[in-house]
């Protein structure tokens, strides 16, 4: 898979799970509370998570949507969810079962291409990165240790498609001798693709829990968490709803980049039911018109001081725009029996939403109104695909009616709005 091929995948799901699941106080808590490694080990003692299935996991990520999965191999803790001939705190060895295999086997079995994330920091074994920081001796230790740590996995499980660094605390690309990393693991699989979380651009760009797009462009994936914590944290019922992951990938889909969104299973293993409900809702949204909208990236340029030319987007009350040729898609983000568009550049010529055929609309000059049937009265975000004579968009200012001279469309200064 090359970066543009995987920029096209759009949507993945991320997987937090590990020892740490069991304390439901999430990833973090063995540094936030100053865990030993060696509680960390007595805790291991009781990780059986007979209710972690792969394959339900995977059924999901499809059902979803999602075209790949990016598994936790190893976070912070140390704990490497597989067998390991490197360190005796690995999931062979406490659990008798091997997570990261069970997640690539059936990730392939279902079509997903696969992501292994894997952390450089690690506190759980000696010396840490604490003592590579402060002795020049320990540091090669540490280094090499790393090293052995990404060889071992790589060679375990290759091919698959994206090493997903994580961690970098405390070095910086030298410090983790990033680009010695990387072609040790080509050798490995030439195939791989890189994030840049060694301290190295990478292959693409990983923005965190926000969706700005590199600058000048590249690939890119917005990681993203569904409620506030990436491992499982109990009583974190602060979730996102259908709506807004809809939107996110709206967003992302726009600027040609990947939703990475994660899911932390219980301690057992269990996925929170929440999580399978808002990613099979999104997954019902895009069997039904979602995939068109969310993959219609054609620029629409809002200029809100003064508009550059041929700019044809803007903001809406009712719902989000995409276009691609001659198509413009509207995302219907709140239940309608009508919808009046101001502005329309174009002339429409068909609309039509998924299962439903034809809308009714009337549209004199750039006044478009459309009829929204009963059937779409109780769906999720419905899309409405407009077909135009040629490329369409919407272009409206601050005033009632368009100016006849040079004007701004909504600020006359430059604001500190973001539209």
């Amino acid at each position: 898979m090359t970066p543009l091929e995987f920029s096209e995948l759009r949507y993945g799901m991320f997987v937090h799970f590990g020892v740490y699941s069991q304390l439901a106080r999430g990833e973090w808590v063995m540094n936030r509370e100053q865990i030993s490694p060696a509680e960390m080990e007595v805790l291991a003692k009781d990780f059986h998570p007979e209710k972690f299935n792969a394959a339900e996991l995977c059924r999901l990520a499809v059902d979803g949507g999602m075209k790949y999965i990016v598994f936790t191999t190893m976070h912070h803790e140390g704990f490497r969810m597989y067998p390991s001939e490197l360190t005796d705190f690995n999931a062979g060895n406490y659990c008798g079962r091997d997570f990261v295999r069970e997640i690539v086997d059936s990730a392939r079995k279902h079509g997903l291409k696969i992501g292994l994330y894997h952390s450089l920091n690690n506190w759980h074994d000696a010396p840490d990165a604490v003592d590579a920081l402060e002795d020049p001796e320990k540091y090669e230790i540490f280094i090499k240790n790393t090293f052995a740590r990404l060889k071992e996995l790589a060679e375990r499980y290759k091919p698959f498609d994206i090493v997903w660094y994580d961690g970098w605390w405390p070095f910086n690309a030298d410090g983790w001798q990033g680009e010695k990393m990387n072609a040790m693991l080509r050798e490995v699989h030439s195939g791989f693709i890189f994030n840049g979380r060694n301290c190295l651009p990478g292959d693409f760009g990983t923005p965190e829990q926000h969706l700005t797009p590199p600058s000048p462009w590249r690939p890119w994936e917005a990681c993203v968490t569904l409620n506030n914590h990436w491992g499982y944290y109990e009583g974190d019922n602060r979730w996102k709803s259908p709506e807004d992951v809809i939107d996110m990938l709206l967003t992302c889909g726009s600027q040609r980049g990947n939703l990475l969104l994660n899911i932390g299973p219980r301690g057992d293993g269990s996925i929170p039911e929440r999580s399978s409900e808002i990613i099979r809702a999104v997954g019902q949204w895009l069997r039904e018109g979602g995939w068109e909208a969310v993959n219609a990236f054609d620029e629409l340029i809002l200029s809100p001081t003064i508009p550059t030319p041929g700019e044809r987007g803007d903001w809406d009350p009712h719902g989000r725009f995409t276009a691609s040729g001659n198509n413009l898609y509207y995302v219907l983000m709140y239940p309608r029996k009508n919808l009046t568009i101001a502005g329309f550049i174009g002339k429409v010529q068909r609309i039509t939403a998924y299962g439903v055929g034809e809308l009714k609309f009337v549209q004199t000059g750039s006044k478009l109104t459309v009829e929204i049937p009963e059937a779409l009265s109780g769906r999720l975000a419905p899309v409405l695909k407009m077909e135009c004579d040629s490329p369409a968009g919407i272009y409206r200012t601050g005033g009632m009616r368009i100016a006849n001279v040079d004007h701004p469309r909504y600020d006359p200064v430059l604001p500190d709005i973001q539209y």
